[in-house]
Protein backbone atom coordinates (compact mmCIF):
# COMPACT_ATOMS: atom_id res chain seq x y z
CA UNK A 1 0.00 0.00 0.00
CA UNK A 2 1.17 3.92 -0.85
CA UNK A 3 2.84 5.98 1.67
CA UNK A 4 0.59 8.70 2.75
CA UNK A 5 1.84 11.76 4.09
CA UNK A 6 -0.24 14.78 6.25
CA UNK A 7 0.31 18.20 4.84
CA UNK A 8 -1.68 21.90 5.12
CA UNK A 9 -4.86 21.81 2.77
CA UNK A 10 -4.51 23.94 -0.57
CA UNK A 11 -7.59 25.03 -2.60
CA UNK A 12 -7.44 22.61 -4.96
CA UNK A 13 -7.98 19.96 -1.96
CA UNK A 14 -11.66 20.90 -1.08
CA UNK A 15 -12.66 18.97 -3.87
CA UNK A 16 -11.42 15.55 -1.74
CA UNK A 17 -12.77 17.46 1.25
CA UNK A 18 -16.24 17.51 0.20
CA UNK A 19 -15.84 14.15 -1.06
CA UNK A 20 -15.03 12.87 2.79
CA UNK A 21 -17.56 14.93 4.10
CA UNK A 22 -20.40 13.81 1.34
CA UNK A 23 -18.92 9.83 1.85
CA UNK A 24 -19.55 10.10 5.74
CA UNK A 25 -23.55 11.17 5.04
CA UNK A 26 -24.11 8.21 2.75
CA UNK A 27 -22.76 5.96 5.84
CA UNK A 28 -25.49 7.45 7.79
CA UNK A 29 -23.81 10.13 9.85
CA UNK A 30 -25.22 13.10 9.73
CA UNK A 31 -21.69 15.80 10.22
CA UNK A 32 -22.68 18.30 13.13
CA UNK A 33 -20.99 21.22 10.66
CA UNK A 34 -22.47 22.03 7.47
CA UNK A 35 -20.90 21.60 3.99
CA UNK A 36 -20.53 25.47 3.87
CA UNK A 37 -19.08 25.93 7.26
CA UNK A 38 -16.68 23.27 6.67
CA UNK A 39 -15.25 24.84 3.71
CA UNK A 40 -15.33 28.41 5.19
CA UNK A 41 -13.09 27.11 7.77
CA UNK A 42 -11.08 25.30 5.32
CA UNK A 43 -10.12 28.47 3.43
CA UNK A 44 -9.98 30.41 6.08
CA UNK A 45 -8.78 29.07 9.30
CA UNK A 46 -6.97 25.99 9.73
CA UNK A 47 -7.13 22.24 7.26
CA UNK A 48 -4.43 19.50 6.97
CA UNK A 49 -5.26 16.60 4.74
CA UNK A 50 -3.36 13.17 4.00
CA UNK A 51 -2.71 12.56 0.67
CA UNK A 52 -1.41 9.80 -0.89
CA UNK A 53 -0.21 11.74 -4.56
CA UNK A 54 -2.47 13.47 -5.16
CA UNK A 55 -5.58 11.83 -3.87
CA UNK A 56 -6.75 12.76 -0.39
CA UNK A 57 -7.21 10.10 2.03
CA UNK A 58 -8.50 11.96 4.97
CA UNK A 59 -9.23 15.53 6.10
CA UNK A 60 -8.96 17.73 9.53
CA UNK A 61 -10.32 21.00 9.46
CA UNK A 62 -10.11 23.18 12.55
CA UNK A 63 -12.11 26.55 13.93
CA UNK A 64 -10.16 28.74 16.27
CA UNK A 65 -12.12 31.06 18.59
CA UNK A 66 -10.94 32.86 21.52
CA UNK A 67 -9.02 30.66 23.55
CA UNK A 68 -10.54 27.59 22.63
CA UNK A 69 -10.54 25.94 19.30
CA UNK A 70 -12.80 23.47 17.07
CA UNK A 71 -12.27 20.57 14.92
CA UNK A 72 -15.32 21.36 12.65
CA UNK A 73 -14.42 18.01 10.15
CA UNK A 74 -12.10 14.64 10.45
CA UNK A 75 -12.96 12.36 8.16
CA UNK A 76 -10.23 9.43 6.60
CA UNK A 77 -11.71 7.24 3.82
CA UNK A 78 -12.78 4.04 4.27
CA UNK A 79 -10.12 2.09 3.17
CA UNK A 80 -7.66 3.52 5.33
CA UNK A 81 -9.25 3.27 8.96
CA UNK A 82 -6.28 1.55 11.39
CA UNK A 83 -3.80 3.05 9.42
CA UNK A 84 -2.68 5.91 11.87
CA UNK A 85 -3.86 8.78 9.08
CA UNK A 86 -6.73 9.43 11.91
CA UNK A 87 -4.42 9.97 14.75
CA UNK A 88 -2.00 12.29 12.89
CA UNK A 89 -4.83 14.88 11.27
CA UNK A 90 -5.77 15.37 14.52
CA UNK A 91 -1.67 15.89 15.64
CA UNK A 92 -1.32 18.23 12.61
CA UNK A 93 -4.15 19.86 13.35
CA UNK A 94 -3.60 20.65 17.06
CA UNK A 95 0.42 21.46 16.09
CA UNK A 96 -0.90 24.45 14.09
CA UNK A 97 -3.60 25.46 16.56
CA UNK A 98 -1.12 25.71 19.30
CA UNK A 99 0.67 28.66 17.63
CA UNK A 100 -2.87 30.49 17.58
CA UNK A 101 -2.90 30.65 21.65
CA UNK A 102 -5.90 28.42 22.15
CA UNK A 103 -5.40 26.67 25.12
CA UNK A 104 -8.81 23.72 24.37
CA UNK A 105 -8.93 22.25 21.39
CA UNK A 106 -12.80 20.49 21.51
CA UNK A 107 -14.53 18.00 18.81
CA UNK A 108 -18.42 17.59 18.21
CA UNK A 109 -19.03 13.99 16.83
CA UNK A 110 -22.79 12.70 15.58
CA UNK A 111 -23.59 10.02 18.15
CA UNK A 112 -24.04 7.75 15.12
CA UNK A 113 -20.18 7.82 14.62
CA UNK A 114 -17.97 4.64 16.05
CA UNK A 115 -14.32 5.70 15.14
CA UNK A 116 -13.29 7.61 18.07
CA UNK A 117 -10.30 5.94 18.26
CA UNK A 118 -8.17 8.26 16.46
CA UNK A 119 -10.23 10.98 19.14
CA UNK A 120 -8.66 8.98 21.84
CA UNK A 121 -5.38 8.25 20.35
CA UNK A 122 -4.58 11.70 19.80
CA UNK A 123 -5.38 12.28 23.52
CA UNK A 124 -9.18 13.83 23.56
CA UNK A 125 -10.93 12.79 26.74
CA UNK A 126 -15.04 12.20 25.93
CA UNK A 127 -17.03 14.25 28.38
CA UNK A 128 -20.31 12.51 29.87
CA UNK A 129 -22.28 15.30 31.36
CA UNK A 130 -22.80 17.75 28.64
CA UNK A 131 -25.84 18.93 26.83
CA UNK A 132 -24.76 20.23 23.03
CA UNK A 133 -27.76 22.65 21.99
CA UNK A 134 -26.85 24.50 18.59
CA UNK A 135 -28.64 26.92 16.12
CA UNK A 136 -27.62 26.84 12.95
CA UNK A 137 -27.40 30.69 11.83
CA UNK A 138 -29.39 31.38 8.46
CA UNK A 139 -27.02 33.07 6.73
CA UNK A 140 -23.11 31.74 6.19
CA UNK A 141 -20.36 34.45 6.62
CA UNK A 142 -19.63 33.80 2.73
CA UNK A 143 -23.38 35.34 1.74
CA UNK A 144 -23.07 38.07 3.70
CA UNK A 145 -20.92 40.25 1.30
CA UNK A 146 -23.21 39.23 -1.55
CA UNK A 147 -26.07 40.55 0.37
CA UNK A 148 -24.54 43.82 1.62
CA UNK A 149 -23.67 44.63 -2.49
CA UNK A 150 -27.40 43.71 -3.06
CA UNK A 151 -28.38 45.79 -0.27
CA UNK A 152 -30.37 43.02 1.05
CA UNK A 153 -30.17 42.38 4.95
CA UNK A 154 -31.23 39.85 7.33
CA UNK A 155 -33.97 41.00 9.12
CA UNK A 156 -34.72 40.54 13.23
CA UNK A 157 -36.47 37.18 14.09
CA UNK A 158 -40.53 38.36 15.28
CA UNK A 159 -41.51 40.27 12.55
CA UNK A 160 -44.42 38.21 11.66
CA UNK A 161 -45.65 38.62 15.12
CA UNK A 162 -45.61 42.26 15.24
CA UNK A 163 -47.76 42.33 11.95
CA UNK A 164 -50.88 43.23 14.48
CA UNK A 165 -54.16 42.01 13.27
CA UNK A 166 -54.83 41.45 9.44
CA UNK A 167 -56.19 38.01 11.26
CA UNK A 168 -57.35 36.55 7.31
CA UNK A 169 -53.93 37.74 5.21
CA UNK A 170 -52.17 36.25 8.12
CA UNK A 171 -54.06 33.16 8.20
CA UNK A 172 -53.91 33.15 3.91
CA UNK A 173 -50.18 33.95 3.87
CA UNK A 174 -49.30 31.47 6.65
CA UNK A 175 -50.90 28.30 4.98
CA UNK A 176 -50.33 29.75 1.35
CA UNK A 177 -46.75 30.67 1.55
CA UNK A 178 -44.86 29.91 4.73
CA UNK A 179 -45.92 26.58 5.76
CA UNK A 180 -45.10 24.92 1.99
CA UNK A 181 -41.78 26.76 2.34
CA UNK A 182 -41.13 26.19 6.11
CA UNK A 183 -41.46 22.63 5.50
CA UNK A 184 -40.73 21.41 1.85
CA UNK A 185 -40.76 17.49 2.70
CA UNK A 186 -44.16 17.43 4.32
CA UNK A 187 -45.55 19.80 1.67
CA UNK A 188 -43.89 17.36 -1.27
CA UNK A 189 -45.19 14.40 0.80
CA UNK A 190 -49.47 15.80 -0.02
CA UNK A 191 -48.11 17.32 -3.53
CA UNK A 192 -48.46 20.54 -2.63
CA UNK A 193 -45.63 22.54 -4.63
CA UNK A 194 -44.41 25.53 -2.25
CA UNK A 195 -45.13 28.91 -3.95
CA UNK A 196 -42.02 30.70 -6.15
CA UNK A 197 -44.07 33.95 -6.77
CA UNK A 198 -46.76 35.79 -5.32
CA UNK A 199 -48.34 39.12 -6.57
CA UNK A 200 -49.64 41.35 -3.82
CA UNK A 201 -52.00 43.92 -4.31
CA UNK A 202 -54.18 46.54 -2.43
CA UNK A 203 -54.35 50.10 -1.60
CA UNK A 204 -51.16 52.55 -0.42
CA UNK A 205 -50.65 51.78 2.96
CA UNK A 206 -51.84 48.74 3.66
CA UNK A 207 -49.07 46.80 4.74
CA UNK A 208 -47.84 44.75 1.54
CA UNK A 209 -44.30 45.47 1.90
CA UNK A 210 -44.52 44.92 5.78
CA UNK A 211 -46.27 41.52 5.36
CA UNK A 212 -42.89 40.89 2.36
CA UNK A 213 -40.17 41.57 5.23
CA UNK A 214 -42.50 39.50 7.60
CA UNK A 215 -42.33 36.65 5.66
CA UNK A 216 -38.38 36.76 5.57
CA UNK A 217 -38.24 36.96 9.16
CA UNK A 218 -40.13 34.30 9.97
CA UNK A 219 -38.58 31.95 7.19
CA UNK A 220 -35.33 33.67 8.70
CA UNK A 221 -34.19 34.45 4.82
CA UNK A 222 -32.36 37.08 3.38
CA UNK A 223 -34.52 39.86 2.28
CA UNK A 224 -33.75 41.65 -0.94
CA UNK A 225 -35.46 45.04 -2.64
CA UNK A 226 -35.84 45.71 -5.96
CA UNK A 227 -35.70 48.90 -6.73
CA UNK A 228 -36.63 49.60 -10.35
CA UNK A 229 -35.83 53.61 -9.94
CA UNK A 230 -32.47 53.12 -8.61
CA UNK A 231 -31.14 50.17 -11.40
CA UNK A 232 -32.48 52.90 -14.13
CA UNK A 233 -29.52 54.75 -13.34
CA UNK A 234 -27.11 51.56 -14.27
CA UNK A 235 -24.99 52.08 -17.10
CA UNK A 236 -25.88 49.27 -18.77
CA UNK A 237 -29.62 50.26 -18.62
CA UNK A 238 -33.19 49.01 -16.35
CA UNK A 239 -33.02 46.18 -18.01
CA UNK A 240 -29.34 45.27 -17.89
CA UNK A 241 -29.12 46.09 -14.73
CA UNK A 242 -32.23 43.75 -13.70
CA UNK A 243 -30.79 41.35 -15.40
CA UNK A 244 -27.76 41.06 -13.76
CA UNK A 245 -29.50 41.86 -10.12
CA UNK A 246 -31.17 38.69 -10.10
CA UNK A 247 -27.97 36.83 -11.58
CA UNK A 248 -26.52 37.25 -8.47
CA UNK A 249 -29.10 37.23 -6.19
CA UNK A 250 -29.66 33.35 -7.61
CA UNK A 251 -26.21 32.74 -5.68
CA UNK A 252 -28.30 33.54 -2.17
CA UNK A 253 -28.91 30.17 -0.72
CA UNK A 254 -32.66 31.15 0.97
CA UNK A 255 -33.93 34.81 -0.05
CA UNK A 256 -37.35 37.10 0.07
CA UNK A 257 -37.08 39.47 -3.24
CA UNK A 258 -39.60 42.09 -2.99
CA UNK A 259 -40.49 44.40 -6.16
CA UNK A 260 -42.34 47.30 -4.67
CA UNK A 261 -44.44 49.06 -7.03
CA UNK A 262 -43.84 46.84 -9.57
CA UNK A 263 -46.37 48.68 -11.95
CA UNK A 264 -43.56 50.86 -12.88
CA UNK A 265 -41.57 47.83 -14.85
CA UNK A 266 -44.60 45.78 -15.87
CA UNK A 267 -47.56 48.19 -17.44
CA UNK A 268 -49.13 47.42 -19.96
CA UNK A 269 -47.56 46.81 -23.63
CA UNK A 270 -49.24 49.26 -25.98
CA UNK A 271 -48.15 51.62 -28.79
CA UNK A 272 -45.89 51.53 -32.11
CA UNK A 273 -43.36 52.29 -31.21
CA UNK A 274 -43.36 50.49 -28.54
CA UNK A 275 -41.84 52.47 -25.47
CA UNK A 276 -38.65 52.12 -24.04
CA UNK A 277 -40.40 50.47 -20.65
CA UNK A 278 -41.39 47.57 -23.01
CA UNK A 279 -38.07 45.81 -22.83
CA UNK A 280 -37.82 45.63 -19.05
CA UNK A 281 -41.18 44.22 -19.43
CA UNK A 282 -39.66 42.00 -21.18
CA UNK A 283 -37.08 41.06 -19.52
CA UNK A 284 -38.91 40.75 -16.34
CA UNK A 285 -41.45 38.17 -18.03
CA UNK A 286 -37.94 36.34 -18.74
CA UNK A 287 -36.65 36.52 -15.08
CA UNK A 288 -39.56 35.17 -13.65
CA UNK A 289 -39.23 31.45 -15.09
CA UNK A 290 -35.86 31.29 -14.74
CA UNK A 291 -36.34 32.82 -11.09
CA UNK A 292 -39.04 29.67 -10.69
CA UNK A 293 -36.26 27.15 -10.99
CA UNK A 294 -34.60 28.02 -7.76
CA UNK A 295 -35.61 26.22 -4.35
CA UNK A 296 -36.07 28.09 -0.91
CA UNK A 297 -36.88 31.66 -2.53
CA UNK A 298 -39.77 33.72 -3.57
CA UNK A 299 -40.46 36.70 -5.62
CA UNK A 300 -42.92 39.09 -3.96
CA UNK A 301 -44.17 41.63 -6.29
CA UNK A 302 -46.19 44.64 -4.73
CA UNK A 303 -48.52 46.61 -6.95
CA UNK A 304 -51.35 49.26 -5.44
CA UNK A 305 -52.24 49.59 -9.50
CA UNK A 306 -53.26 46.00 -10.55
CA UNK A 307 -55.10 47.20 -13.02
CA UNK A 308 -52.50 48.52 -14.67
CA UNK A 309 -50.20 45.63 -14.81
CA UNK A 310 -49.51 43.55 -18.39
CA UNK A 311 -52.24 40.40 -18.67
CA UNK A 312 -49.57 38.27 -19.73
CA UNK A 313 -47.76 39.01 -16.22
CA UNK A 314 -50.19 37.69 -14.07
CA UNK A 315 -50.81 35.01 -16.53
CA UNK A 316 -51.14 31.62 -14.44
CA UNK A 317 -47.88 30.22 -14.61
CA UNK A 318 -45.81 33.05 -13.20
CA UNK A 319 -47.37 33.37 -9.67
CA UNK A 320 -49.06 31.05 -7.88
CA UNK A 321 -50.65 33.61 -5.67
CA UNK A 322 -52.48 37.34 -6.53
CA UNK A 323 -53.09 38.36 -2.98
CA UNK A 324 -55.16 41.20 -2.32
CA UNK A 325 -54.19 43.28 1.12
CA UNK A 326 -57.16 44.96 2.19
CA UNK A 327 -58.32 47.97 4.78
CA UNK A 328 -58.22 46.42 8.14
CA UNK A 329 -61.28 45.52 9.94
CA UNK A 330 -62.22 46.19 13.34
CA UNK A 331 -60.62 43.87 15.13
CA UNK A 332 -57.56 44.00 13.18
CA UNK A 333 -57.48 47.80 13.69
CA UNK A 334 -58.19 47.54 17.62
CA UNK A 335 -55.01 44.93 17.36
CA UNK A 336 -52.80 47.94 15.41
CA UNK A 337 -54.03 50.31 18.07
CA UNK A 338 -53.13 48.54 20.62
CA UNK A 339 -49.12 48.39 19.55
CA UNK A 340 -49.44 51.76 19.69
CA UNK A 341 -51.41 52.64 22.85
CA UNK A 342 -48.47 52.84 25.83
CA UNK A 343 -49.82 50.44 28.61
CA UNK A 344 -50.21 52.57 31.53
CA UNK A 345 -52.47 54.70 29.71
CA UNK A 346 -54.67 51.72 28.12
CA UNK A 347 -57.16 51.08 30.99
CA UNK A 348 -58.15 54.59 30.52
CA UNK A 349 -58.61 54.74 26.93
CA UNK A 350 -61.98 53.80 25.08
CA UNK A 351 -60.25 51.26 22.18
CA UNK A 352 -63.81 51.22 21.17
CA UNK A 353 -64.68 54.70 20.04
CA UNK A 354 -60.85 54.37 18.68
CA UNK A 355 -61.77 51.41 16.26
CA UNK A 356 -65.17 53.30 15.11
CA UNK A 357 -63.64 56.36 14.57
CA UNK A 358 -60.49 54.90 12.11
CA UNK A 359 -62.85 53.08 10.12
CA UNK A 360 -61.31 53.48 6.69
CA UNK A 361 -57.73 53.81 8.29
CA UNK A 362 -55.04 51.67 6.93
CA UNK A 363 -51.93 50.84 9.30
CA UNK A 364 -50.22 53.77 8.64
CA UNK A 365 -52.72 55.92 9.20
CA UNK A 366 -53.42 54.53 12.41
CA UNK A 367 -49.62 54.90 12.95
CA UNK A 368 -49.72 58.27 12.25
CA UNK A 369 -52.67 59.09 14.44
CA UNK A 370 -51.59 57.52 17.79
CA UNK A 371 -47.54 58.89 16.93
CA UNK A 372 -49.73 62.05 16.44
CA UNK A 373 -51.64 61.95 20.05
CA UNK A 374 -48.46 60.91 21.65
CA UNK A 375 -46.76 64.09 20.54
CA UNK A 376 -49.79 66.23 21.20
CA UNK A 377 -50.28 64.55 24.76
CA UNK A 378 -46.54 65.29 25.84
CA UNK A 379 -46.35 68.77 24.65
CA UNK A 380 -49.66 69.30 26.07
CA UNK A 381 -48.27 68.16 29.49
CA UNK A 382 -44.85 70.30 29.33
CA UNK A 383 -46.85 73.14 28.55
CA UNK A 384 -48.87 72.99 31.26
CA UNK A 385 -46.52 71.70 33.75
CA UNK A 386 -48.37 68.39 34.91
CA UNK A 387 -47.27 64.94 34.79
CA UNK A 388 -50.13 64.45 31.71
CA UNK A 389 -53.57 64.82 31.20
CA UNK A 390 -56.82 63.47 32.62
CA UNK A 391 -59.21 60.62 31.48
CA UNK A 392 -62.36 62.78 29.42
CA UNK A 393 -63.19 62.82 26.11
CA UNK A 394 -61.99 66.07 25.67
CA UNK A 395 -58.92 65.50 26.27
CA UNK A 396 -58.71 68.05 29.16
CA UNK A 397 -55.96 68.27 31.58
CA UNK A 398 -57.14 66.76 35.06
CA UNK A 399 -55.52 65.58 38.49
CA UNK A 400 -57.46 62.20 39.09
CA UNK A 401 -56.22 58.85 39.53
CA UNK A 402 -55.28 58.74 35.53
CA UNK A 403 -53.11 61.89 35.23
CA UNK A 404 -49.91 61.67 34.18
CA UNK A 405 -50.52 58.15 32.69
CA UNK A 406 -50.29 59.34 29.09
CA UNK A 407 -52.70 60.52 26.22
CA UNK A 408 -56.26 59.98 26.75
CA UNK A 409 -59.03 58.88 24.32
CA UNK A 410 -60.00 62.65 23.44
CA UNK A 411 -56.24 63.00 22.13
CA UNK A 412 -56.42 59.90 20.13
CA UNK A 413 -60.20 61.09 19.04
CA UNK A 414 -58.26 64.39 18.06
CA UNK A 415 -55.50 63.02 16.04
CA UNK A 416 -57.65 60.60 13.75
CA UNK A 417 -59.80 63.58 13.10
CA UNK A 418 -56.65 65.49 11.87
CA UNK A 419 -55.67 62.61 9.92
CA UNK A 420 -56.83 62.52 6.30
CA UNK A 421 -57.19 58.68 5.40
CA UNK A 422 -55.07 57.46 2.72
CA UNK A 423 -57.67 55.63 1.30
CA UNK A 424 -60.80 57.13 -0.56
CA UNK A 425 -64.56 55.34 -0.64
CA UNK A 426 -63.67 55.19 -4.49
CA UNK A 427 -60.28 53.34 -4.14
CA UNK A 428 -61.93 51.42 -1.86
CA UNK A 429 -64.48 50.25 -3.87
CA UNK A 430 -62.13 50.17 -7.52
CA UNK A 431 -60.18 47.57 -4.45
CA UNK A 432 -63.47 45.69 -4.02
CA UNK A 433 -64.01 45.13 -7.34
CA UNK A 434 -59.96 44.31 -8.04
CA UNK A 435 -60.00 41.51 -5.17
CA UNK A 436 -63.38 40.20 -7.89
CA UNK A 437 -61.33 40.25 -10.76
CA UNK A 438 -57.81 39.67 -9.78
CA UNK A 439 -57.58 37.79 -6.75
CA UNK A 440 -56.58 34.12 -7.22
CA UNK A 441 -55.75 32.27 -3.71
Amino acid sequence: MSTWRVRDAHAHDLEGIVRLWERSRAAGIEPVYALAEVLTSASEDIAVVAAVGDQIVGAAVGRRAHNQAWVVFHGVDDSWHGQGVGPALLAALETRVAHAGPTTLSALVPTAQTHLEAFRDAGFAEKKAVRYLERRLPVQRAEMALLAELGGRVLPRGLWDGVAGMRREKDLIEKRLVLPLAEPSLAERYGVAPPRAVVMFGPPGTGKTTFAKAIASRLEWSFVEVFPSRLAADPAGLAGALRDTFHRIAELEHAVVLIDEVEEIASHRRGDPPSPLQGVTNELLKIIPAFRERPDRLLVCATNFIRSLDSAFLRHGRFDYVIPIGLPDAEARRAIWTRFIPPAAASAVDSDALVHASEGFTPADIEFAARRASQAALEAAVRTGIAGHGDDAGGGAGTGPTAGVGPTTGDYLAAIAATRATVSEDVAAEFAEDTEGFGRV
